[in-house]
C-alpha cells in the first residue's frame, strides 16, 4: 500500500492496514483531519477543533506504545463537549459555564490508554438539552448529507464529525435519545450501552440517573470494539455497575408495534415508506415477530419531560442559571427552568417513580428474551423549520427514544434503506439491560440480511464520492465492512486468558469459545523476545499436539488484530486435533534457530514460570 488519497469515511481497519504497511503515519492522518475540519468550518461541527498543538503529545506518546498492546493505536476520535478531555475546556455548549479539567473523563482515559487519539470537542445542543442540533450558541450543526436539514441532537457535532470523516468514531451522550437520533439522521450506527456499563465520571450531567456515554461509528463491529474498551465498573463512579457481556445469541422473537406508527414533518411520507421497507427486511430474518401494544413505551416516555425528571436537570444546573440570567440559550433556559415548577415536589417524584417501576416490570416481562424494534425517529425538518417551531419539533424527535433509559434498556440505532436520496432512515433495536447480546445479534442479522454493507455507504454512493473528491476508489472500497460470519482464531500464548494480551482480545470484542489442541504436527519454541512468547511451527514429520484457546471475533476486529502481530509471528491456518483448520498464530521457521525448543511441554501454560 502506498500513500494516496484518503477515503471519505475513515475506519479502524483502513487505518490499521495503512499503519502496518507504512503507507500512513498517525501524523498524516491528523493533518488530513485538520484539513477536513477547516474545510467544513461553516458546518459548525467543532467547538474546540483539532490542532497539531493539542495533538502533538498524543502523537509522541504513540512512539512509546507497543501497537500489539494497544488495539486503538493511532485511531482518532471526537468527543462531545460535555465530556472532559484533560487540558481542553469543557463548555457543555455555554462559554460562560466552561472549565478546564485536569484529567480525562473515565471513558476517554480508557480509550487513550488503548492508543486512541482525542481530536477535540464537538458542538452540542446546550447542556445536552435537545434532540435537534440547533440549540447551540456555537451555531447550528449542519446535517452531514444535506446541510439544510437538522443534524439531530444533542450529540450533533459528534455525529457529523464521524459522518464527514473528521474522526473514525465519536463519543456522544444519551439521556433521551441523543446517541441515536443523530446516528439516524447522518447514516451512522449509534450504540447506547446499558445504564452504568460505561462510566460517566467526567461527564457534565443532564439527568445523572439516566445519562449514558455513547459511540457513533460507520459499522456495528467498530462500535462494539469501542464498547469492549470503554465498558466496565469504575471505582470512583457512583453510577457505574457491572453489566456483563454474554455470548452472542439471536433473540427468541422481535417485537414490533401493533399500533400504526406516526410520522411527522415534511418527509413523513418518505419515512413511512422506509419504515415499511424495514419491516419487510425484518420479516426476511426468519425470526418470530410479535406485534405488541406500544402504549407501555409511550406512557413511560411521557414521564421524562411530562414528569419530575425535568427537576433532575434543574438540580444540577440551577445554581449556574440563577447566577447567570440570560446567559443560556433562550430555548434551553426555558426548558431548564421548567424543572423548578411547584408541581415537581417530592410527592410527585415518588408517585412517578412508583408508576415507572410498574412500567419496568411490564417491559421486563415483554422483552425477557426479545428485542423491540422501532423507527429511530419518525421524521426530520430543515433547520429553518425547527427555528420557527423549536418545541414541537424537538418533542416529536423523541417519540420513539425517550422511554429507553427510563426503562433500563440498551439500544442500537442502525441504518436501513434510505427514505430518499441523501435522506437516511434508520431503526433502533432495544433490549433489557442484560440482553445486549440479543440486541447486537439481531442488529447484525438485519444489517447482513439487507443489500447494504455495515459501513452504511452504498457502492453507487461511494463511486460518486470518488469522482467528486478524487479519493482513490480502491481505498474507499476498503471501508465497506460487509457483515460476515465471525472468524475463529487459535491463540497459543500471551493472548490466552490470564496473560497480558488477553486485554487486546477483549478490547477487540473477541469472545472466548473453548480450549482446544492442535494436530500432533507442531514444534513449539520460546522466542527470545521481551516478554518471551511462543511460536508454533508446523512440521513435515514429527511434532506434537499443542494446547490452544479458540476465540471468535468479527472480520473488522480480525483485520485490526492481524495488523498488530510482529514478525516472526503471523496468522495462518492452524490444524486442530479433529482435522479442521482455523485461523491462528504461526511462526516463520527461521526463528527456531535462536529459540528454545519447548515442544515437550505441550503448551505455553505448562512451561515453569521463573
Amino acid at each position: 500500500m502506498t500513500k494516496r488519497g484518503f477515503p471519505l469515511h475513515l475506519t479502524m481497519e483502513w487505518l490499521q492496514i495503512g499503519y502496518k504497511s507504512g503507507a500512513l503515519t498517525p501524523e498524516d492522518v491528523m493533518l488530513e483531519i485538520i484539513r477536513r475540519a477547516e474545510a467544513d468550518s461553516d458546518m459548525n461541527v467543532w467547538i474546540t477543533p483539532p490542532s497539531m498543538a493539542v495533538l502533538k503529545p498524543y502523537l509522541e506518546r504513540l512512539i512509546e506504545m507497543d501497537p500489539a498492546n494497544a488495539p486503538l493505536w493511532g485511531i482518532p476520535f471526537a468527543i462531545k463537549d460535555n465530556i472532559d478531555v484533560a487540558g481542553i475546556p469543557t463548555t457543555a455548549g455555554c462559554s460562560e459555564f466552561a472549565y478546564t479539567p485536569v484529567e480525562h473523563a473515565a471513558v476517554v482515559e480508557r480509550l487513550v490508554a488503548a492508543g486512541a487519539i482525542p481530536l477535540g470537542k464537538t458542538n452540542l445542543d446546550q447542556f445536552a438539552t435537545g434532540l435537534v442540533g440547533t440549540r447551540s450558541p456555537y451555531g447550528e450543526a449542519h446535517n452531514a448529507l444535506r446541510p439544510e436539514l437538522i443534524s439531530g441532537g444533542s450529540s450533533s457535532g459528534s455525529a457529523v464529525a464521524a459522518a464527514r470523516g473528521h474522526a473514525v468514531f465519536s463519543l456522544g451522550t444519551d439521556t433521551a435519545g441523543s446517541g441515536r437520533v443523530p446516528a439516524a439522521l447522518n447514516e451512522l450506527v449509534g450504540y447506547k450501552p446499558s445504564l452504568g456499563s460505561w462510566p460517566v465520571k467526567g461527564v457534565v450531567p443532564a439527568c445523572a440517573s439516566l445519562d449514558c456515554v455513547t459511540v457513533f461509528a460507520h459499522s456495528l463491529e467498530e462500535a462494539l470494539i469501542v464498547d469492549g474498551i470503554a465498558r466496565g465498573i469504575h471505582e470512583n463512579d457512583p453510577w457505574s455497575r457491572d453489566v456483563k457481556k454474554q455470548q452472542p445469541k439471536l433473540p427468541a422473537k422481535l417485537c414490533l408495534p401493533k399500533q400504526a406508527v406516526a410520522f411527522f414533518g415534511p418527509f413523513a411520507e418518505q419515512y413511512e415508506r422506509a419504515w415499511h421497507a424495514a419491516i419487510g427486511r425484518l420479516e426476511q430474518l426468519n425470526l418470530p415477530i410479535e406485534y405488541v401494544d406500544y402504549d407501555l413505551f409511550s406512557d413511560a416516555a411521557a414521564i421524562l419531560y411530562g414528569g419530575p425528571w425535568v427537576a433532575e436537570r434543574w438540580a444540577d444546573l440551577s445554581g449556574f442559571i440563577d447566577s447567570n440570567p440570560g446567559v443560556a440559550f433562550p430555548v434551553t433556559e426555558r426548558i431548564l427552568r421548567s424543572g423548578a415548577a411547584a408541581e415537581h415536589d417530592a410527592a410527585s417524584v415518588f408517585s412517578a417513580m412508583h408508576k415507572l417501576q410498574a412500567y419496568k416490570l411490564e417491559a421486563r416481562k415483554l422483552l425477557q428474551d426479545a428485542v423491540l424494534v422501532m423507527p429511530t425517529c419518525g421524521g426530520t425538518w430543515t433547520r429553518e423549520q425547527v427555528r420557527k417551531e423549536p418545541y414541537s419539533t424537538n418533542s416529536d424527535m423523541g417519540r420513539y427514544t425517550n422511554h429507553c433509559n427510563l426503562l433500563d434498556l440498551c439500544a442500537v440505532a442502525v441504518p436501513s434503506d434510505a427514505a430518499e436520496e441523501r435522506l437516511p432512515f434508520g431503526i433502533t433495536l432495544f433490549a433489557l439491560a442484560e440482553n445486549e447480546h440479543l440486541m447486537n445479534e439481531a442488529a447484525r442479522s438485519f444489517l447482513s440480511g439487507g443489500e447494504r454493507a455495515a459501513a452504511a455507504v452504498p457502492v453507487e454512493s461511494t463511486r460518486s464520492v470518488s469522482a467528486r473528491t478524487g479519493f482513490a476508489a480502491e481505498d474507499i472500497a476498503l471501508e465497506a465492512n460487509t457483515v460476515e460470519p465471525s472468524i475463529t482464531v487459535a491463540v497459543c500464548g500471551l493472548h490466552m486468558r490470564g496473560y497480558p494480551l488477553e486485554k487486546q482480545m477483549i478490547g477487540l470484542n473477541a469472545r472466548f469459545m473453548r480450549e482446544a489442541s492442535s494436530a500432533p504436527r507442531y514444534k513449539l519454541v520460546k522466542l527470545p523476545t521481551t516478554p518471551a512468547k511462543p511460536g508454533m511451527i508446523k512440521q513435515l514429520q514429527g511434532g506434537a499436539s499443542i494446547e490452544l484457546e479458540l476465540w471468535e471475533m468479527s472480520p473488522a476486529s480480525f483485520g485490526i488484530f492481524t495488523s498488530l502481530i510482529p514478525a516472526p509471528l503471523g496468522i495462518g491456518k492452524v490444524e486442530l486435533l479433529d482435522g479442521t483448520e482455523v485461523s491462528g498464530f504461526v511462526c516463520e521457521a527461521y526463528a527456531a534457530a535462536e529459540a528454545e525448543d519447548i515442544t515437550a511441554y505441550g503448551g505455553w501454560r505448562r512451561i515453569p514460570q521463573s
